[in-house]
């Protein structure tokens, strides 16, 4: 038999029997230690690399599903849709397309249920969506969210996860919800109930100017990036060296801006212990 004859037959094998190579999607790179991670092993751990601790990006849904009861939670204003007041470039294609990405009418989602059995008032912002911006659909869902808590009497918690600020595309509309949502914050404090705000990668602009600090107690997750402006555009304005972990919760915590850093796995349980404790 020719060598070309040999080739031939072991290409014919070949393909009538592949080899079997690795799935996609099987492995993930961890953006903290840039480890090599099983993607079973990391939602195992709800999204946490079992390396460095480092906490991935997980959608609203998700968290709804990490911290409420199975069956629980109920969605408020799921119906509510962003308009185009300004007529903005773009802007209404924009929404259309994140919504058919992210399977969201807007970056928040509000709703109830139960965690560890005690009912409360929960919202959640998703960076996914325009990076979370606070356009007036935002700010409506949560001040319909925290009026609720105020009637219902029921301790509140919000997960803020933006990473921009008011949303440009709305104008004055959008920078007007920040100070709606803080005045529906100051109405439930005065009625005596409890704001539990969890400050996630990342909280930055007018989210965390605004509600995400406004919290009785503010929980943050690790190494999350929490401030106003960036660290490169504060440094590229002032000029000077910033410190060391500048806006990670690690920094904040240790100069008293937030009460506590948790980590995603033990997050259910430090929201049933801080309603305990806290409830008003």
């Amino acid at each position: 038999m020719s060598e070309s004859t040999t080739d031939t037959n072991a290409w014919t094998n070949a393909m009538k029997h592949p080899k079997r190579g690795v799935p996609e999607g099987l492995w993930m790179r961890c953006p903290g230690c840039e480890a090599t991670i099983f993607r079973k092993e990391a939602e195992k751990r709800l999204g946490v690399c079992p390396e460095c601790d480092y906490h991935w990006y997980v959608s609203a849904r998700e968290r709804i599903r990490q911290i409420f009861d199975e069956n629980t939670f109920e969605e408020w204003d799921g119906n509510l849709e962003p308009t185009d007041p300004l007529e903005f470039v773009a802007y209404a294609k924009k929404i259309k397309d994140e919504q058919k990405r992210t399977g969201m009418k807007d970056a928040a989602l509000t709703g109830t249920g139960m965690i560890r059995a005690r009912r409360v008032a929960f919202s959640v912002t998703d960076s996914a969506f325009i990076m979370g911006s606070m356009g007036s659909v935002v700010g409506e869902r949560l001040t319909r969210c925290i009026e609720r808590a105020t009637e219902q009497k029921l301790p509140l918690i919000i997960i803020s996860g933006s990473g921009g600020g008011a949303r440009m595309h709305e104008g004055m509309l959008s920078l007007m919800q920040m100070a709606k949502v803080s005045a529906a914050l100051a109405r439930f404090d005065t009625s005596g109930g409890l704001f539990i705000s969890i400050l996630t990668n990342p909280t930055m602009g007018g989210v965390a100017a605004s509600f995400a600090s406004l919290g009785d107690v503010i929980f943050a997750e690790p190494r999350a990036l929490i401030g106003f402006a960036g660290p490169r555009t504060i440094k590229a304005t002032i000029r000077i060296e910033l410190p060391k972990g500048f806006q990670t919760s690690e920094f904040l915590l240790e100069h008293g801006f937030i009460d506590r850093i948790v980590r995603r796995c033990d997050l259910q349980s430090e929201i049933a212990r801080t309603i305990d404790y806290c409830g008003k």
